[in-house]
């Protein structure tokens, strides 16, 4: 790849209406490789970087083009290679076959072109000074969170001066027109409060707010509002960032990218959503129900439009009859109001600041904020991993949350990671087994999951990659 790459001239050569050939530098971070890293990048073997950058490389590409299909990214875009070349102004990074929607009048689009380079900055770290040093010992909690705070600060996401003003917005990629011109409403009026926003980086609810908010900004004089999405190879290629995405952090797994969140974030806006977004809620809950974080600010709001009201109301049942009902008591649910979000959630960020302030905390890193182990292990997805979940009454709250957010981890890996799915299509769906009671509850949130199609994008039907099975019982629920 390297040599054949090398040999083209500067400049893009179009290959046909879909796809080009391209020579890019370096733009914001990465300028500089060791020639050690730059061949860890070309490595296509075992314990090579090359397959993980591709993918990444061409989900930051596809920006903008709306599928949550991995294979069929994938697949399209069969011809797509990288190349490397090492020189002393910095490295330039050859591209073949790359989607034409990256490119206006034959020069990659700058945001896109910051991405790419996002991607190779994060990758590197990660494996170099993460994974593969001896620096982090990954098994034990306090190795784990300081992990992350270096893959974020590695990152430039831990400004100063720092203030509590960064919301994280959760929710779906598949939902209704409504409720993406509802969340863009929340996100301008947060932005017109000032306050920046932080999502999971891909369409839908992790669009919406950061396009509300910048013309929210834009009124505001605002010049450096910060659209930041956090994500992990596992679901980048099928939700690739959206285009207003300005400063990208890809996190080794899901659970360091959910601790991410938590950690670098004040707040949370939660928006309709399904499978991914209700694992995103057992997490914060989980975590917020931990005794130590009784008495520690953290506003949440749960919104959407009118007819989202029902999507609440069926997590909130599924919350309460489950995790009890001091799990109520970490959140609000506000309907149709996105002012009062706004307010809301800027009132629950002045208890961040005053709280923070009295203990001497950092405003740029919520160190103080109990994360189980529990909730920091990867846990990844196979018929055996999720056959073994134990789901019942008799856990304690924290580890059921645990477990719960676990099942919903492997739905959704079961719909978007290609990998999964060839291994649901060549061994069956998952079984989830549990207590009848909880069998019952999560099969009843599911369904409605289905039946609203909250499952995948622009899919007419959704064929469950899971069976909800009672313990003991062969049966289906």
């Amino acid at each position: 790849m390297h040599e054949a790459l090398s040999e083209r001239k500067p400049g893009i050569r179009a290959e046909s209406d879909q796809t080009v050939d391209a020579e890019v530098w370096p733009e914001g971070s990465l300028e500089v490789l060791s020639h050690f890293e730059a061949e860890q990048l070309r490595n296509r073997g075992e314990g090579g970087l090359y397959p993980l950058l591709r993918r990444c490389i061409l989900a930051v590409l596809n920006s903008g083009n709306e599928t949550d299909d991995a294979r069929d990214v994938l697949q399209r875009y069969s011809d797509f290679g990288i190349g490397f070349v090492q020189q002393d102004r910095g490295l330039q990074v050859l591209l073949k076959g790359a989607p034409s929607s990256a490119f206006v009048d034959g020069q990659m689009i700058r945001g896109i072109r910051e991405l790419v380079f996002a991607v190779l900055r994060d990758v590197v770290y990660t494996n170099n000074e993460i994974q593969e040093s001896s620096r982090f010992h990954l098994q034990t909690s306090e190795n784990i969170t300081d992990a992350v705070f270096h893959i974020v600060r590695n990152a430039r996401l831990l400004q100063l001066p720092a203030t509590p003003n960064l919301v994280v917005c959760w929710g779906g990629h598949a939902i209704s027109r409504s409720e993406y011109e509802y969340t863009k409403k929340v996100g301008y009026e947060l932005g017109l409060r000032g306050l920046n926003i932080c999502t999971g980086c891909g369409p839908g609810a992790m669009k919406g707010p950061m396009k509300g908010a910048t013309i929210g900004h834009a009124k505001q004089r605002i010049r450096h509002g910060r659209y930041i999405g956090i994500t992990e190879p596992g679901i980048i290629a099928a939700e690739s960032p959206n285009p207003i995405v300005n400063s990208l952090v890809i996190m080794p797994d899901m659970e360091k990218r959910l601790e991410a969140f938590v950690r670098v974030g004040h707040g949370i806006v939660i928006f309709p959503g399904g499978v991914g977004t209700a694992e995103e809620i057992l997490y914060l809950l989980g975590i917020l129900l931990h005794p130590n974080n009784a008495n520690l600010p953290f506003p949440v709001t749960m919104t959407g439009p009118p007819a989202s009201e029902p999507y609440f109301r069926q997590i909130e049942e599924f919350i309460s009859t489950i995790l009890g009902h001091q799990a109520e008591s970490r959140y609000s649910i506000v309907i149709d109001d996105p002012e009062e979000v706004a307010r809301k959630m800027l009132k629950g960020l002045d208890d961040v600041r005053e709280f923070r302030f009295e203990h001497g905390d950092a405003y740029y890193f919520n160190w103080r904020l109990a994360v189980d182990h529990d909730f920091q292990k990867p846990f990844w997805a196979t018929h055996e991993s999720m056959a073994a979940l134990d789901l019942n009454e008799k856990l304690p709250i924290h580890i059921l949350a645990a477990n719960l957010r676990r099942a919903f981890s492997g739905i959704v890996s079961g719909n978007v990671r290609e990998d999964t799915i060839a291994e649901i299509e060549a061994k069956g769906p998952f079984d989830i087994w549990g207590s009848p009671r909880i069998m019952k509850l999560l099969d009843k949130l599911l369904a409605a999951f289905v039946a609203q199609g909250r499952m995948k994008l622009a899919a007419e039907s959704y064929t469950p990659c899971y069976r909800v099975r009672v313990a003991g019982d062969s049966r289906d629920v």
